[in-house]
């Protein structure tokens, strides 16, 4: 049976909800003890605008969650209270379900994905979630080189959408992004000349002191989410 990942996006409107959403990043831990099928869990803030950005999104946050199938994750999502207050809070909530294709290197010391075997869908959409957490003593290089190997990206029409995510601002960071298919995400990961000098200098420079990425297959998407119309009516 194939692991579920599941990539829930959270947006508040007025500054009592961005506030009650600040808190649940320290509260809503205690939703996630002994919850059955639950593999793996991260409370993620956001940066501003759309890739990486140091400075934050109070607005909005991430909860990514991997569970041991699919009847875990839709019974936690679908019925759990944290959800539910998630939903009553929020003015948009949107849950992307995946199944990892690919993943390599650590996230707090180890790789949570398992790759998913006889994967059957309708659309050859690609989701990338990449994750760091930088050194101390590397912060000011790596900060300066994100606008120049963030280009590519810009006007990309393979990228349908892209949001900087993480742990900690600055220092623990992350990327959710949607790309059309296979061959969208490899000319940028393997033919952009301003990510592939980022890769070389990432290991000449050594920036990171732990980092992962990681490649999934979508099958399904509930909510509305700004960027993500199409993904919903491809998926449902």
């Amino acid at each position: 049976m194939n692991q579920v990942t599941c990539l829930t996006l959270i947006k508040y409107s007025s500054l009592s909800t961005k506030i009650w959403g600040f808190g649940m990043m320290q509260f809503a831990h205690k939703h996630f003890t002994k919850v059955n099928g639950l593999e793996f869990y991260k409370l993620m803030g956001s940066g501003k605008g759309t890739g990486f950005n140091p400075w934050p999104d109070w607005s909005t946050y991430a909860v990514l969650t991997i569970w041991k199938n699919k009847a875990a994750a839709d019974a936690f999502i679908n019925e759990g209270d944290l959800f539910k207050k998630y939903t009553q809070k929020a003015k948009n909530v949107c849950n992307i379900y995946m199944y990892n294709t690919k993943a390599h290197g650590l996230w707090t010391g180890r790789n949570p994905f398992r790759a998913a075997t006889d994967i059957k869908l309708d659309t050859e959409l690609i989701c990338v979630i990449t994750r760091a957490t930088i050194k101390m003593s590397k912060l000011r290089k790596f900060w300066k080189y994100v606008p120049t190997s963030s280009k590519p990206l810009e006007n990309n029409t393979d990228l349908i959408y892209t949001k900087g995510i993480g742990e900690v601002p600055i220092i623990q960071m992350a990327t959710f992004s949607v790309w059309k298919n296979k061959e969208a995400i490899n000319a940028f990961a393997y033919k952009s000349h301003e990510h592939t000098k980022a890769v070389k200098m990432t290991r000449d420079l050594k920036w990171y002191n732990e980092e992962l990425f990681s490649r999934f297959r979508p099958y399904k998407m509930t909510g509305n989410w700004d960027g993500l119309e199409s993904i919903n009516l491809l998926l449902n």
